[in-house]
C-alpha cells in the first residue's frame, strides 16, 4: 500500500473529514472499480489496496477535474493507469506488450456470452495488461471501444486488435485454478495464534505477536502506526457478532472476519497481516469494504 495516502490522516492516524467526505461521494463506483482492480491485479486484495491508492491520487488531483465531464470516465482511468503501475513493480508485464504489437494476421473472435464471463475474469490475469484491460472493459464491463481507448491511452483500432489478441490466447487456456502458494509455516503459525487470542479478546496477547513500530490501515478509517490506534479497543466495544477464522483470499493466507446472521457464521470482510521474522509488521483491515470478499476469485475457511 502506498504510505502517502497516510498523508491523508490526521496526526492520531484518522483520515481527514474532507477525504472521508470524498470517499463518500464517489462510494457509488467503488464496488465496480474495485472489481476491475481485482481482476487486473489478480487478487481482491490488492485491488483494494491499488483502488485505494487511485483514489487518494484523485482527491488529491481534484482541482484538476473538469466539472462539465462525467466523474466516472476521470477516476476510472486514474484507476487504471494505478494498476499498469503495480503490474509494472511487480514486474508481470516482462517483454509481453512489446511482442504483442507486431505485426500479425488475427482473425476477429466474438465476445463471449454472459455464461462464459466468470471463466474470463478468472482467465484473464494470463494475458499482457493491455489486452487484460480491454477485455475487462469491453466483455465483462460493456465498455464502447471509443471509452476503453480513451482509457487506456489507445486508439479504436489499438483496442480493437487487442481485444483480438487476447480472445485468440484466450481460447487456447483452460478454466482451472491457478497454483496455490506455498505457505509458510512460521508465518501460519503466528496467524493461527493472532485468531485465537483475538476471538478471546485477549488484546495484549495480540499485541505482543506484532512488532513495536508494526503499521496499521483500516481501509477508509485509519492509517499509522498500529501502537497508536483504538484498533483494538473498538473490535472489544462492537455490538454486532463477530469471529475471526484463518483462512486464504486467493491464495494468500489471511484473516477472515465472519458475522453471524440466520444462518450462522459467514464471511464478511478479510484482514492481510504482513509477518517478517515471526512478528506482525502490517495490518490491513477491509472490515469496511465488504465488497473484497464478493470479488475474491477463491475463498477458504481453514
Amino acid at each position: 500500500m502506498d504510505s502517502r495516502i497516510d498523508s491523508g490522516a490526521d496526526s492520531g492516524g484518522l483520515f481527514q473529514p474532507r477525504y472521508v467526505a470524498f470517499l463518500e461521494t464517489v462510494s457509488h463506483l467503488r464496488s465496480r472499480m474495485h472489481r476491475y482492480c481485482a481482476r487486473m491485479t489478480g487478487s481482491a486484495m490488492d485491488g483494494e489496496d491499488v483502488m485505494q491508492e487511485a483514489l487518494f491520487d484523485a482527491y488529491r488531483k481534484l482541482e484538476q477535474f473538469d466539472t462539465t465531464r462525467p466523474l466516472k470516465p476521470w477516476l476510472f482511468r486514474i484507476v487504471h493507469n494505478r494498476c499498469i503501475d503495480f503490474l509494472r513493480r511487480r514486474q508481470v508485464r516482462e517483454g509481453a506488450e512489446a511482442t504483442a504489437v507486431e505485426s500479425v494476421s488475427i482473425q476477429p473472435i466474438e465476445p463471449p456470452g454472459h455464461a462464459s464471463r466468470h471463466a474470463l475474469e478468472r482467465l484473464v490475469i494470463h494475458l499482457p495488461p493491455k489486452e487484460r484491460a480491454c477485455l475487462l472493459l469491453k466483455d465483462v464491463f460493456d465498455y464502447s471501444l471509443e471509452e476503453i481507448a480513451e482509457l487506456v491511452d489507445s486508439t479504436v483500432g489499438g483496442v480493437k486488435a487487442a481485444l483480438n489478441r487476447g480472445r485468440g490466447k484466450l481460447e487456447c487456456l483452460h478454466d482451472q485454478p491457478g497454483a496455490e502458494a506455498t505457505a509458510n509455516p512460521t508465518a501460519l503459525e503466528v496467524l493461527r495464534l493472532y485468531v485465537d487470542r483475538f476471538n478471546r479478546h485477549d488484546w495484549d496477547g495480540v499485541r505482543e505477536l506484532a512488532s513495536a513500530d508494526a503499521r496499521l490501515r483500516v481501509a477508509d478509517c485509519f492509517g499509522g502506526r498500529l501502537a497508536d490506534s483504538p484498533y483494538f479497543i473498538e473490535y472489544g466495544r462492537r455490538s454486532i457478532p463477530w469471529r475471526m477464522a484463518l483462512g486464504a483470499v486467493d491464495g494468500e493466507d489471511v484473516v477472515i472476519i465472519m458475522l453471524d446472521d440466520p444462518n450462522g457464521l459467514a464471511p464478511f470482510s478479510v484482514i492481510r497481516i504482513e509477518i517478517l521474522d515471526g512478528r506482525v509488521v502490517n495490518i490491513t483491515d477491509y472490515v469496511k469494504c465488504p465488497w473484497v470478499i464478493d470479488v475474491a476469485m477463491k475463498l477458504t475457511i481453514r
